[in-house]
């Protein structure tokens, strides 16, 4: 009996200790909507689960990347959210496109206006980003998750290599190598032409085949004609010689 007691004892203090040990299962992430190629823009969501069940989400707080600005970053409008963009000064400018940068978003805020993230919801917060650096293989998005009974989670830490993920993770975007052509968001309207071209050139080939066919089709119908007006001929002939003879 003791030993089954100890036994029991020890498994219970083992789970809590993985219990206690173990990562946040669902936190603040960010992720692309397709890819978010090196050099290129992309629309990426800031996905807010709400771990609590009794309170809701009702500020997001993202800050941005000091060490690879973003000249651009646009957030969606969303029903029940007041978004503040804040901008700051650029220690060194960026050159986007040929032009200088002195400033890019430092935070983007979310404020809720009615009930927020409820208990048992998440909720996407899209924002359009670029230009994506060309120089990292990864973007670290530091965020603050505010609950309506005031409790503040700071979703701060970054991954080391080789250590396990941290309690309250960053969110972070990993980036794509470039397209062949240097753009990552593509030539969209080049595509859309050369497939319009395509459709064209195989609507041509498809229209003249049938006017090929019929064209054979006539000839072999004369040579018929002939061929045939050749053997009657032939037969009238044929018949007058015997009748001669």
């Amino acid at each position: 009996m003791k030993a089954s007691r100890l036994a029991a004892t020890g498994a219970l203090a083992a789970s809590a200790v993985v219990v206690l040990s173990a990562p946040a299962f669902a936190h603040v992430s960010v992720q692309p909507e397709g890819t978010a190629a090196k050099g290129g823009y992309a629309v990426v969501d800031f996905k807010v689960p709400n771990e609590r069940d009794d309170a809701s989400t009702t500020k997001l707080e993202v800050t941005f990347p000091t060490d690879h600005p973003l000249a651009s970053a646009m957030p969606e409008p969303m029903d029940g959210w007041n978004i503040k963009v804040t901008k700051s000064k650029l220690a060194k400018p960026i050159e986007v496109h040929g032009k200088k940068i002195s400033e890019a978003v430092s935070k983007i805020t979310w404020t809720a206006d009615g009930k927020g993230v409820e208990p048992g919801y998440f909720e996407k917060f899209p924002v359009s980003v670029g230009a994506l650096p060309e120089d990292a293989d990864e973007l670290t998005f530091k965020a603050l998750q505010t609950y309506s009974d005031n409790e503040v989670v700071r979703w701060i830490e970054v991954q080391k290599d080789g250590a396990e993920e941290p309690e309250n993770p960053a969110p972070v975007l990993t980036l794509s190598a470039a397209s062949e052509d240097g753009h990552a968001h593509g030539s969209t309207a080049e595509d859309a032409s050369d497939k319009s071209k395509t459709a064209e050139n195989t609507a041509a080939d498809t229209s003249a085949t049938p006017g090929s066919s019929d064209t054979t089709a006539r000839v072999l119908a004369v040579v018929g004609i002939v061929v045939g007006a050749l053997g009657v001929a032939y037969g009238v002939l044929a018949g007058r010689r015997r009748s001669d003879a």
